[in-house]
């Protein structure tokens, strides 16, 4: 019965075991056929490999499934595929049919004494799939003759409903109905196959334990399978009784926490929350229970449930899930989850924005694993840590860089977070490389490069001959950093880590068969037609671990954020469709909707925003609830900047508003969503002219950013109060600023800020006078090669403006000798401007061609470029809001 525990022989297995015999001979078929070719045959045996490596899934394919996947894979003999099939079915007349159909299965075995036919394949019984049909055959000569009675009835349930009212004589009797010849006692729905069952339990000895997998028969796989199709009841009509094993529920409780981790608040938890319950009825000993509902209060934002979920999760399984097979518990390894357990509480403060506290757990979990010498822990919690400084720039790091394995202990100095949290990265980095933990390192040398990207290293000695004088971030860092991760990553199966979940993943080589190879970028077609890559997309191998995935992923996501800084709108742009194209499916909803924003934004900054309008409406199809933040976020800044450039200050206002309303109050957190608010509040203000209001906000924006360390933003907060000390007319006042933005911009390596704060640098220093002219055209020259190659319409359209203006304000400049000079530029500005439908700059571009024109003497000319201007000035003081995208975007 060992077999039986293990192995449960089904329908499914029987139709795979004769698409076996059809692959290996199909000569000797019912209706003959040969393969077309080569490439047509290995098709079906790859697909044959997929279905056997899925076996262990907790469900299995339906039949009309099946007829699908076989429909798409077997291309001009599809249709044979599925007819022979569903002939085979039709002649299982009897169980007696069954005994005959394994003993042919025989045949296809490999052996000593095996003759080969023509156009036979001869199965090696060592490989993958002669293991699997050794296994069903094995499965069925252990099968008891109720069981195989049974096994024939309920393959008539398995078939019926798509070869109803079309079968022949056989078959209509394959699910238990009366035809009028066969015996009245002979009827199988009325036997009571409870039989078996009791004779499985009277073979167990009184003192075995038995298996988890036998108290879940009936009931617990009617309960999974009908949360899968929404009808329990329909799984208890048809009387399924297929074991499944410990493995089996387990994977599919894991699959269900990637769902959830993936898809965040818009997993539809309730009805699998029955599940759950039934689960628990079924299986007290299975714990996983309140982990899945830990992951579901999390990211539905219930913090008293998710707290005491993940209390219950290590207060009743110790996080050892309850496995029969699992050694007992020593003291060391319950001390070993009670760090774990700290771990994971940190996680959850930091989630729902208690830093503080999130802090404080950390911290404790530091000094237990190091108790317990439970390096492994400290290791990830040091890595957690260092994470939640990156990402919310806390100075309260008391009684973390003051423990014994610091190398700060003995160092009577002060240092910043930059710099501590520097030491904390590379301990941990340290720490992992020792313990060879690949997954952990991969990941430390991905914080490594988005801290070599955002911070400037400086030494922690400030003076001396050993002390450095180079106050820049390194890109070659960078780039070294990610190219690390990726090499470590391929190691990934060597790692013994221990703070991973048990348990295991059901294998999915089926999941993506009737999906393209890559997602389709802000595409509506989820799925793919009949002529599809299906073969592709069969034998794509997902037994690399989703965490492992991830962080490849993450790395793809971070080379992109790295080449927008380092103006490579190019290369940005492709890592973006790296990510999406292999990692989507793998990455959580959080990080998929992050990479569709910048491909949104790249969209809106060199397309216009009627093509990011579109695919906005695309990616909320997708994310509509799932990271909303993200969506929302890119969606108000979107309509806030078309508001500024359209003159619509009301509705700009409006969404200004709403940005403050979406950050947390607390200090810390949701520091971007904070940023983002003040940034567009002090646009707001100088659009409107109140130039001192929107200082004042320029300015604490700035102090904010400084204290939580945000220096690349700062960059661009100094950049905005150098524009409105331009606009106020204060150029004097306006020169420190945008200096001190350079100096950002060089210290950061932002080389594309840095050609946007160049061309402000310019337009201050013309605002001073004509004799400043020259100097301003040698700044404009020096940034059009990176602005021209790697700039947005906006910053082009500026470029040009700028360089017409330091002509006509030179006075050695004469229009009538040159007048090209001038008119190019201003012509590509306003074409590019009237795309943005930014009508300011418009207006100013109008106005330049019309002055230029009326001293050529164009008339003509002069009255066209006058009445664009006219229009672009009615434009921004009168604007229109019925076509706005504000009303369409927000129903």
């Amino acid at each position: 019965m060992a077999v039986a525990d293990t192995f449960s022989l089904t329908p499914h297995k029987v139709s795979v075991c004769y698409l076996l015999q059809l692959y290996t001979n199909p000569t000797q078929v019912s209706s003959p056929f040969s393969f077309s070719s080569v490439s047509q045959h290995n098709r079906l045996g790859l697909y044959l490999l997929s279905l056997t490596k899925s076996y262990d899934d907790i469900l299995e394919p339906k039949f009309e499934e099946l007829i699908t996947q076989l429909r798409e894979i077997g291309g001009s003999l599809g249709h044979l595929f599925i007819d022979n099939l569903t002939n085979k079915f039709s002649h299982f007349e009897a169980p007696d049919d069954l005994f005959i159909f394994f003993g042919e299965m025989r045949g296809i075995l490999g052996g000593s004494e095996a003759v080969l036919e023509d156009n036979q394949v001869i199965l090696d019984p060592n490989s993958i799939l002669g293991m699997y049909l050794r296994r069903c055959i094995l499965a069925f000569n252990t099968m008891l003759f109720e069981g195989a009675c049974y096994l024939w009835l309920n393959m008539g349930n398995y078939c019926k409903q798509v070869l109803s009212g079309c079968l022949p004589y056989g078959l209509h009797r394959l699910d238990g109905s009366s035809n009028g010849l066969e015996d009245e006692n002979m009827e199988l729905e009325n036997y009571d196959f409870e039989k078996v069952t009791d004779e499985v339990e009277d073979r167990k000895q009184p003192s075995e334990r038995v298996p988890f997998h036998l108290h879940a028969s009936q009931a617990f796989c009617g309960l999974i399978e009908g949360n899968a199709s929404g009808d329990v009841d329909q799984y208890d009509e048809e009387r399924e009784v297929f074991l499944r094993t410990n493995w089996q529920v387990q994977g599919h409780l894991m699959e269900q926490a990637d769902a959830i981790e993936k898809h965040g608040s818009s997993f539809r938890f309730n009805a699998f929350e029955l599940t759950l319950r039934q689960i628990k009825k079924l299986a007290p000993d299975l714990h996983r229970v309140h982990y899945l509902r830990y992951l579901s209060s999390l990211y539905h934002d219930d913090y008293f449930a998710a707290v005491e979920n993940l209390l219950c999760y290590f207060d009743y399984s110790a996080g050892t899930e309850g496995f029969e097979f699992a050694p007992p518990s020593s003291v060391s390894s319950k001390s070993e989850r009670y760090e774990i357990a700290l771990l994971c509480l940190g996680m959850m403060h930091f989630y729902f924005g208690h830093p503080k506290q999130a802090l404080l757990v950390l911290t404790e979990a530091v000094r237990v694993s190091q108790e317990q010498s439970n390096d492994s822990c400290l290791a990830y919690t040091l890595s957690t840590i260092c994470n939640m400084l990156s990402e919310i720039g806390s100075s309260t790091t008391v009684g973390i860089l003051g423990t014994s394995y610091s190398p700060m202990t003995s160092m009577a100095i002060s240092v910043s977070v930059a710099q501590q949290l520097f030491v904390l990265l590379r301990e941990s980095l340290k720490r992992a490389e020792s313990l060879k933990l690949k997954r952990l390192v991969a990941s430390n040398h991905l914080a490594m490069a988005k801290f070599d990207l955002m911070h400037v290293q400086r030494p922690l000695q400030s003076f001396g001959p050993k002390a450095s004088l180079k106050l820049k971030t390194s890109p070659i860092n960078v780039c070294k950093e990610l190219r690390l991760c990726s090499q470590l990553i391929s190691e990934f199966a060597s790692e013994p880590s221990t703070v991973t979940i048990d348990g295991a993943f059901s294998t999915t080589w089926l999941k993506n068969l009737t999906n393209p190879i890559g997602s389709i970028v802000l595409s509506q077609e989820n799925g793919c037609g009949e002529n599809s890559l299906a073969l592709q997309c069969c034998v794509q191998s997902s037994s690399i671990p989703r965490s492992v995935l991830q962080l490849l992923g993450s790395s793809y996501l971070l080379r992109a954020t790295a080449w927008e800084m380092y103006a490579s709108a190019p290369l940005a742009r492709i890592n973006a469709l790296v990510y999406t194209t292999c990692f989507t499916d793998s990455s959580s909803s959080s990080d998929a909707a992050v990479v569709h924003a910048k491909l949104i934004q790249h969209l809106a900054v060199f397309q216009g925003y009627k093509e990011a309008f579109a695919a906005l409406k695309v990616a909320e199809g997708k994310f509509f609830s799932v990271s909303r933040s993200v969506i929302l976020l890119l969606k108000l800044q979107l309509l806030h900047e078309r508001a500024l450039h359209r003159g619509h200050l009301k509705l700009a206002q409006e969404i200004c508003d709403e940005l403050g309303v979406l950050a947390s109050p607390v200090t810390g957190v949701d520091m971007e969503l904070k940023r983002v608010a003040s940034l567009r509040r002090a646009r707001t203000l100088l659009a409107a002219k109140q130039y001192s209001e929107a200082a004042a906000v320029a300015h604490s924006l700035f102090c904010m950013c400084y204290k939580f360390n945000m220096q690349v933003e700062n960059a661009t907060v100094l950049l905005l109060l150098a524009e409105i000390h331009k606009k106020s007319g204060n150029a004097v006042l306006g020169l420190p600023y945008a200096l001190a933005s350079l100096s950002f911009c060089q210290s950061f390596n932002l080389d594309l800020l840095k050609a946007s704060a160049t061309l402000t640098l310019a337009e201050l220093w013309l605002l001073q006078g004509s004799n400043h002219a020259k100097r301003a055209l040698v700044l404009v020259h020096g940034v059009l090669p990176m602005v021209l190659g790697n700039g947005g319409l906006e910053l082009r359209a500026r470029a040009h403006i700028a360089e017409a203006k330091c002509y006509l304000s030179d006075p050695s400049y004469s229009v009538s000798k040159d007048p090209e000079v001038v008119l190019d530029p201003l012509k590509q500005a306003s074409d590019e401007l009237q795309i943005l439908e930014y009508h300011e700059l418009a207006a100013e571009t109008f106005y330049l061609m019309a002055i230029v024109f009326d001293k050529l003497g164009k008339i003509n000319e002069r009255e066209e470029a006058a009445a664009s201007f006219k229009k672009h000035i009615t434009a921004l003081e009168n604007p229109e809001d019925e076509d706005d995208p504000w009303i369409n975007l927000s129903r």
